[in-house]
């Protein structure tokens, strides 16, 4: 039996996983995001420690017997959150998060600083990346700086409260823009730039290796053996990716979490920060991807559904499981600024073409439309970069909706897997990690593809008005951001 953790923006889950892969129990916790001044974005670490072991306490005491058999962890989690420790191992200040745009001039001044910076990283520097939230910390907040032993990411510090031990995988430290990507190792110059050293971060493994074992009261408390392994797990998107078993160069998908992404395997380190496409380490050892990222996803249909004081699911119904074409208006889903391909922590989101008739049913339908557009504008980005991707998968809590996946489809002009298990992939991809770190196996054995449950292919009798829509839609970001 093998656990998987993953640690989301807003939530935690933890999944039960048997020696065939078989998901047996799953168990979540919500998590709270802090927003203290506008473009900041904050958790407390310590807030991730609680839900992971809640979460597991609530597998171990509903599952006892399969708990007891867990061989191996594996954890995944949000990328890029600088957690800055003490001396003393405990968080000197919240951890600043992958959506926090509050260090848009530090990116300009590490570019200055380390011209070699994107062949090194293979990535242009944007708030969301770690480093720049250090140069941020050393110039606004310098006593907190002067007193930064250790920079972990977020579960990186959940693996050290549940170890002991500070180590981070490829995949997730090659979000941070301190990480050689091609060579796998950090990199002193890169680090050197922002003030800091090898020593102020934590030791290097691949995905699938072993990273640690698990602290005994924690074996104790969960009915666990007291040699749990703890693999190097990965960044949630790569996690997703071995849960899809995108482990194949060419192998794509498209996440609809509270970001949205638009993932390809690689068997090189394939930088190209021309696009703001990102190219980071797979967690497998000699594999690499590109993302192309943006920051609301989900997380703008959540908005408009606070906004509207109104269940998401509620939102949705009036639409059915499609539509008959574009809505007469227009969404921008920038409510956290834009990475690929605009780069832009100040973008803002926007609805245009409001009109006195315009119901809540138009306004949903935009917002769906809103982010699929923005995916597009992804696919491009990574389809110039290496070639044409022919077909994804979806996961993330958008995969539930089937209408978002048609739309999906008919904007993208591509076929779009709605797939089994789809919204843990993350932490099914984490418990294969632990799997892969406690008995070796091939990869290629542990991670299958799941079950596709439906396929929505692109449909001819949209799809022209869709690719209208769409070119309008492009003309309104660089229309609005020059009246800015």
């Amino acid at each position: 039996m093998y656990l998987g953790m993953d640690i989301g923006t807003s939530g935690v889950k933890a999944v039960l996983v048997s020696e065939a892969g078989a998901i047996v129990a799953t168990a979540a916790r919500e998590l709270a995001l802090s927003h203290p001044a506008p473009l900041w974005s904050e958790q407390d670490p310590d807030a991730w420690v609680d839900a992971a072991i809640g979460a597991v306490d609530d597998l171990a005491a509903h599952h006892p017997r399969e708990a007891a058999q867990v061989r191996g962890i594996g954890l995944s989690g949000q990328m890029h959150g600088a957690t800055l420790l003490g001396e003393d191992g405990r968080p000197l200040r919240p951890a600043i998060l992958w959506n926090d745009g509050r260090s848009q001039a530090e990116c300009g001044e590490l570019t200055r600083r380390c011209p070699s910076l994107h062949g090194i990283a293979g990535n242009l520097a944007m708030p969301g990346f770690t480093a720049p939230k250090l140069l941020w910390v050393a110039r606004h907040e310098p006593k907190i700086f002067e007193r930064v032993a250790k920079v972990l990411l977020p579960k990186a510090y959940v693996r050290f409260r549940l170890t002991g031990e500070m180590v981070e995988d490829m995949s997730d430290a090659a979000g941070t823009l301190w990480l050689d990507v091609g060579r796998r190792r950090w990199s002193a110059l890169l680090l050197h730039a922002t003030g800091l050293d090898l020593h102020h971060m934590p030791r290097l493994v691949e995905g699938s290796e072993a990273s640690a074992v698990l602290a005994p009261e924690l074996a104790q408390r969960w009915g666990m053996a007291n040699q749990v392994v703890v693999a190097g797990g990965a960044g949630d998107c790569a996690a997703s990716a071995i849960g899809l078993g995108a482990i194949a160069p060419g192998d794509a998908f498209l996440s609809l979490g509270t970001s949205g992404v638009v993932f390809r395997v690689t068997d090189r380190f394939a930088p190209a920060p021309a696009s703001a496409v990102h190219a980071f380490c797979h967690a497998l050892p000699g594999l690499w991807h590109q993302m192309g990222v943006m920051l609301s996803a989900a997380a703008s249909l959540a908005w408009l559904s606070g906004v509207m004081d109104v269940p998401a699911a509620a939102l949705l119904a009036p639409l059915g499981e499609r539509v008959d074409g574009p809505s007469p208006i227009k969404f921008l889903p920038y409510l956290d600024g834009e990475r690929t391909p605009h780069n832009d922590a100040a973008a803002s989101g926007a609805f245009v073409g409001l009109r006195g008739a315009t119901g809540r049913a138009q306004m949903v339908q935009a917002v769906l439309e809103g982010v699929a557009f923005a995916a597009r504008d992804n696919l491009a980005a990574l389809s110039a970069a290496s070639g044409p991707i022919a077909e994804v998968d979806l996961v993330g809590g958008g995969s539930r909706s089937p209408l978002w996946a048609q739309i999906c489809a008919d904007v993208l002009g591509i076929p779009v897997h709605r797939v089994e298990e789809g919204e843990v992939g993350a932490a099914l991809g984490a418990a294969r990690l632990g799997l892969l770190a406690v008995t070796g196996e091939d990869p290629a054995q542990v991670c299958t593809r799941p079950r596709r449950l439906a396929t929505f292919a692109p449909r001819a009798s949209v799809v022209p008005a869709y690719d209208e829509a769409y070119g309008r839609w492009r003309n309104l970001y660089p229309a609005l951001k020059e009246r800015a």
